[in-house]
């Protein structure tokens, strides 16, 4: 996995509730927990941010996924993110779009814009972006 120049807030903690930005079928989703690292302190809960690989319930959408496990992507996120040329990038909601085990995306096009931290990453998901801001 390749590395961020860019300062990510961590701020989405487990129990936090995340728009599904793709087709796939799910609405809502609910963070389990971080994929993935650890939280750094003992008993600390693992926080997340853009970019990071979730475990998620769903908790509305289509039956199919519906109270179903699923992992995801999280591509916005409210809490301001720094980036190296000094510039604060910041979204109107926190949203995140499902994927497989492989890190290639459920759903074939994104709803809205996407952080380019993400794309640097997972270079597959750029494909189903409509903006990568």
């Amino acid at each position: 996995m390749k590395g961020l120049s860019t300062y990510i807030s961590k701020t989405l903690v487990p129990g936090s509730v995340l728009t599904c930005a793709d087709n796939s079928g799910a609405k809502t989703l609910m963070i389990i927990n971080k994929l993935g690292g650890k939280a750094g302190r003992h008993r600390r809960m693992a926080a997340s941010g853009i970019g990071d690989v979730v475990i998620a319930s769903v908790k509305s959408g289509s039956q199919a996924y519906i109270k179903k496990k699923v992992r995801a992507v999280i591509i916005r996120q409210k809490s301001p993110i720094r980036r190296a040329n000094g510039m604060h990038v910041k979204f109107e909601d926190n949203a995140a779009i499902l994927i497989n085990d492989v890190n290639l995306a459920i759903g074939t096009e994104v709803k809205g814009a996407m952080a380019r931290e993400v794309v640097d990453r997972y270079i597959k998901l750029a494909g189903i972006a409509s903006r990568v801001v």
